[in-house]
């Protein structure tokens, strides 16, 4: 059995209807490919499904990162909090506006963002924060808008790849003053190619965004830009193709999560022999990634190689300890969670049109390996 960990069939199932939505787009007489009526029509639909106020769609979940920081105004001399283990536009959203992206540890179990250390990282230069959702589990909004609230920073939540999920029954991307997900075709509601939105219940910040992602205009006057901004608009024929999937979002997530509690199940025991499991539960759980931390990565990893099961370590290397942001690095710093997490985590597979067979397969394999 093979059974690869980025599946190369995830939107087979929609082929027939993608190729029928290009047609209609392409043949549309308004002949408008970009922040059309669609992309309109998705915004609404994901005002209603998230309760935001305000969502504005743009080119990536990269994007939309880069579109909030700067309509927080954050530029030189500015510092943001960002996780040491995440994905690097965390930090290269910061650097590009010439801002100091200010590296926080991370929960080594949970891998993400240390409230703690974050705040004992807020200074009178800290402009915002920047806590981000990590694979299987969101971080803790709770703690983290309380100490914002307190230190008097707006937060920004990289909900990149915990949309639909719910924390306290408050939806993954509406604790931050800003938040963003993302539409990468791996993600829980990725599609064919990229996307993402800025989702705000504050209606100046959304105007801004809204301006920022189409070259600082206000889409009254074309060619008048109020703005410095940048082009991070959305594509007609994603926005028809999200729109077409997004029916079927909660029943793929529910998915996820029921092979999330089989592997909890199966691998909780095996907590004692090396291999820890994310928190079991689905408050504050998205499974975007299933991602055990294992003390013999590599032999484990091999293992389920030799099975035929694809396996995935993310960020091998802490943001800190990138050449590309060495730069922002303290001399004798020390993430320490960070350096655990990324030294032990290995994905396995959770798309959602798994068989229960192969899920079932691939715990019996990880069990075996400890036999």
């Amino acid at each position: 059995m093979a059974i690869p960990f980025f599946p190369p069939d995830l939107f087979e199932t929609d082929r027939e209807a993608f190729l029928d939505l290009l047609h209609e787009v392409g043949t549309d007489p308004e002949q408008k490919f970009i922040l059309g009526r669609r992309t309109a029509r998705l915004e609404e639909e994901l005002k209603e499904s998230t309760g935001a106020e305000h969502v504005v769609a743009c080119s990536s979940g990269t994007g939309g990162l880069n579109l909030a920081v700067q309509a927080l105004d954050v530029g030189p001399g500015d510092e943001v909090v960002v996780p040491a283990f995440c994905c690097q536009p965390v930090a290269s959203s910061v650097a590009n506006l010439g801002a100091t992206p200010v590296f926080a540890d991370v929960d080594p179990h949970t891998m993400v963002i240390d409230p703690a250390a974050m705040e004992a990282l807020i200074t009178e230069r800290t402009k915002a924060v920047m806590p981000a959702h990590i694979f299987s589990i969101m971080a803790d909004m709770p703690r983290i808008t309380k100490i914002a609230q307190h230190h008097g920073v707006p937060v920004i939540e990289d909900a990149a790849v915990a949309e639909g999920a719910v924390l306290d029954g408050v939806p993954a991307g509406r604790w931050g003053d800003l938040g963003v997900f993302s539409f990468f075709q791996v993600k829980a509601f990725g599609t064919a190619g990229e996307g993402g939105v800025v989702v705000t219940d504050d209606a100046e910040l959304a105007r801004t965004v809204r301006m920022l992602r189409n070259h600082g205009q206000d889409g009254i006057t074309r060619f008048l830009h109020h703005r410095v901004g940048q082009n991070s608009r959305f594509d007609e024929v994603t926005a028809a193709f999200q729109l077409h999937r997004h029916g079927g979002f909660e029943e793929r997530l529910e998915r996820r999560a029921r092979i999330a509690d089989y592997y909890t199940e199966r691998f909780t025991p095996l907590a004692e022999r090396g291999v820890t499991p994310p928190p079991a539960g689905r408050n504050g759980r998205c499974y975007y990634v299933y991602s055990l931390l294992a003390r013999r990565r590599g032999d484990l990893r091999a293992w389920l190689t030799e099975k035929g099961i694809g396996t995935h370590v993310y960020y091998p290397v802490p943001l800190p300890g990138q050449p590309a942001f060495s730069a922002f690095a303290p001399e004798g710093a020390q993430w320490p969670g960070a350096q655990y997490a990324s030294d032990h985590n290995l994905a396995i597979p959770i798309w959602p049109h798994l068989s229960d067979a192969q899920v079932e397969y691939i715990a019996d394999a990880v069990c075996e390996f400890f036999d």
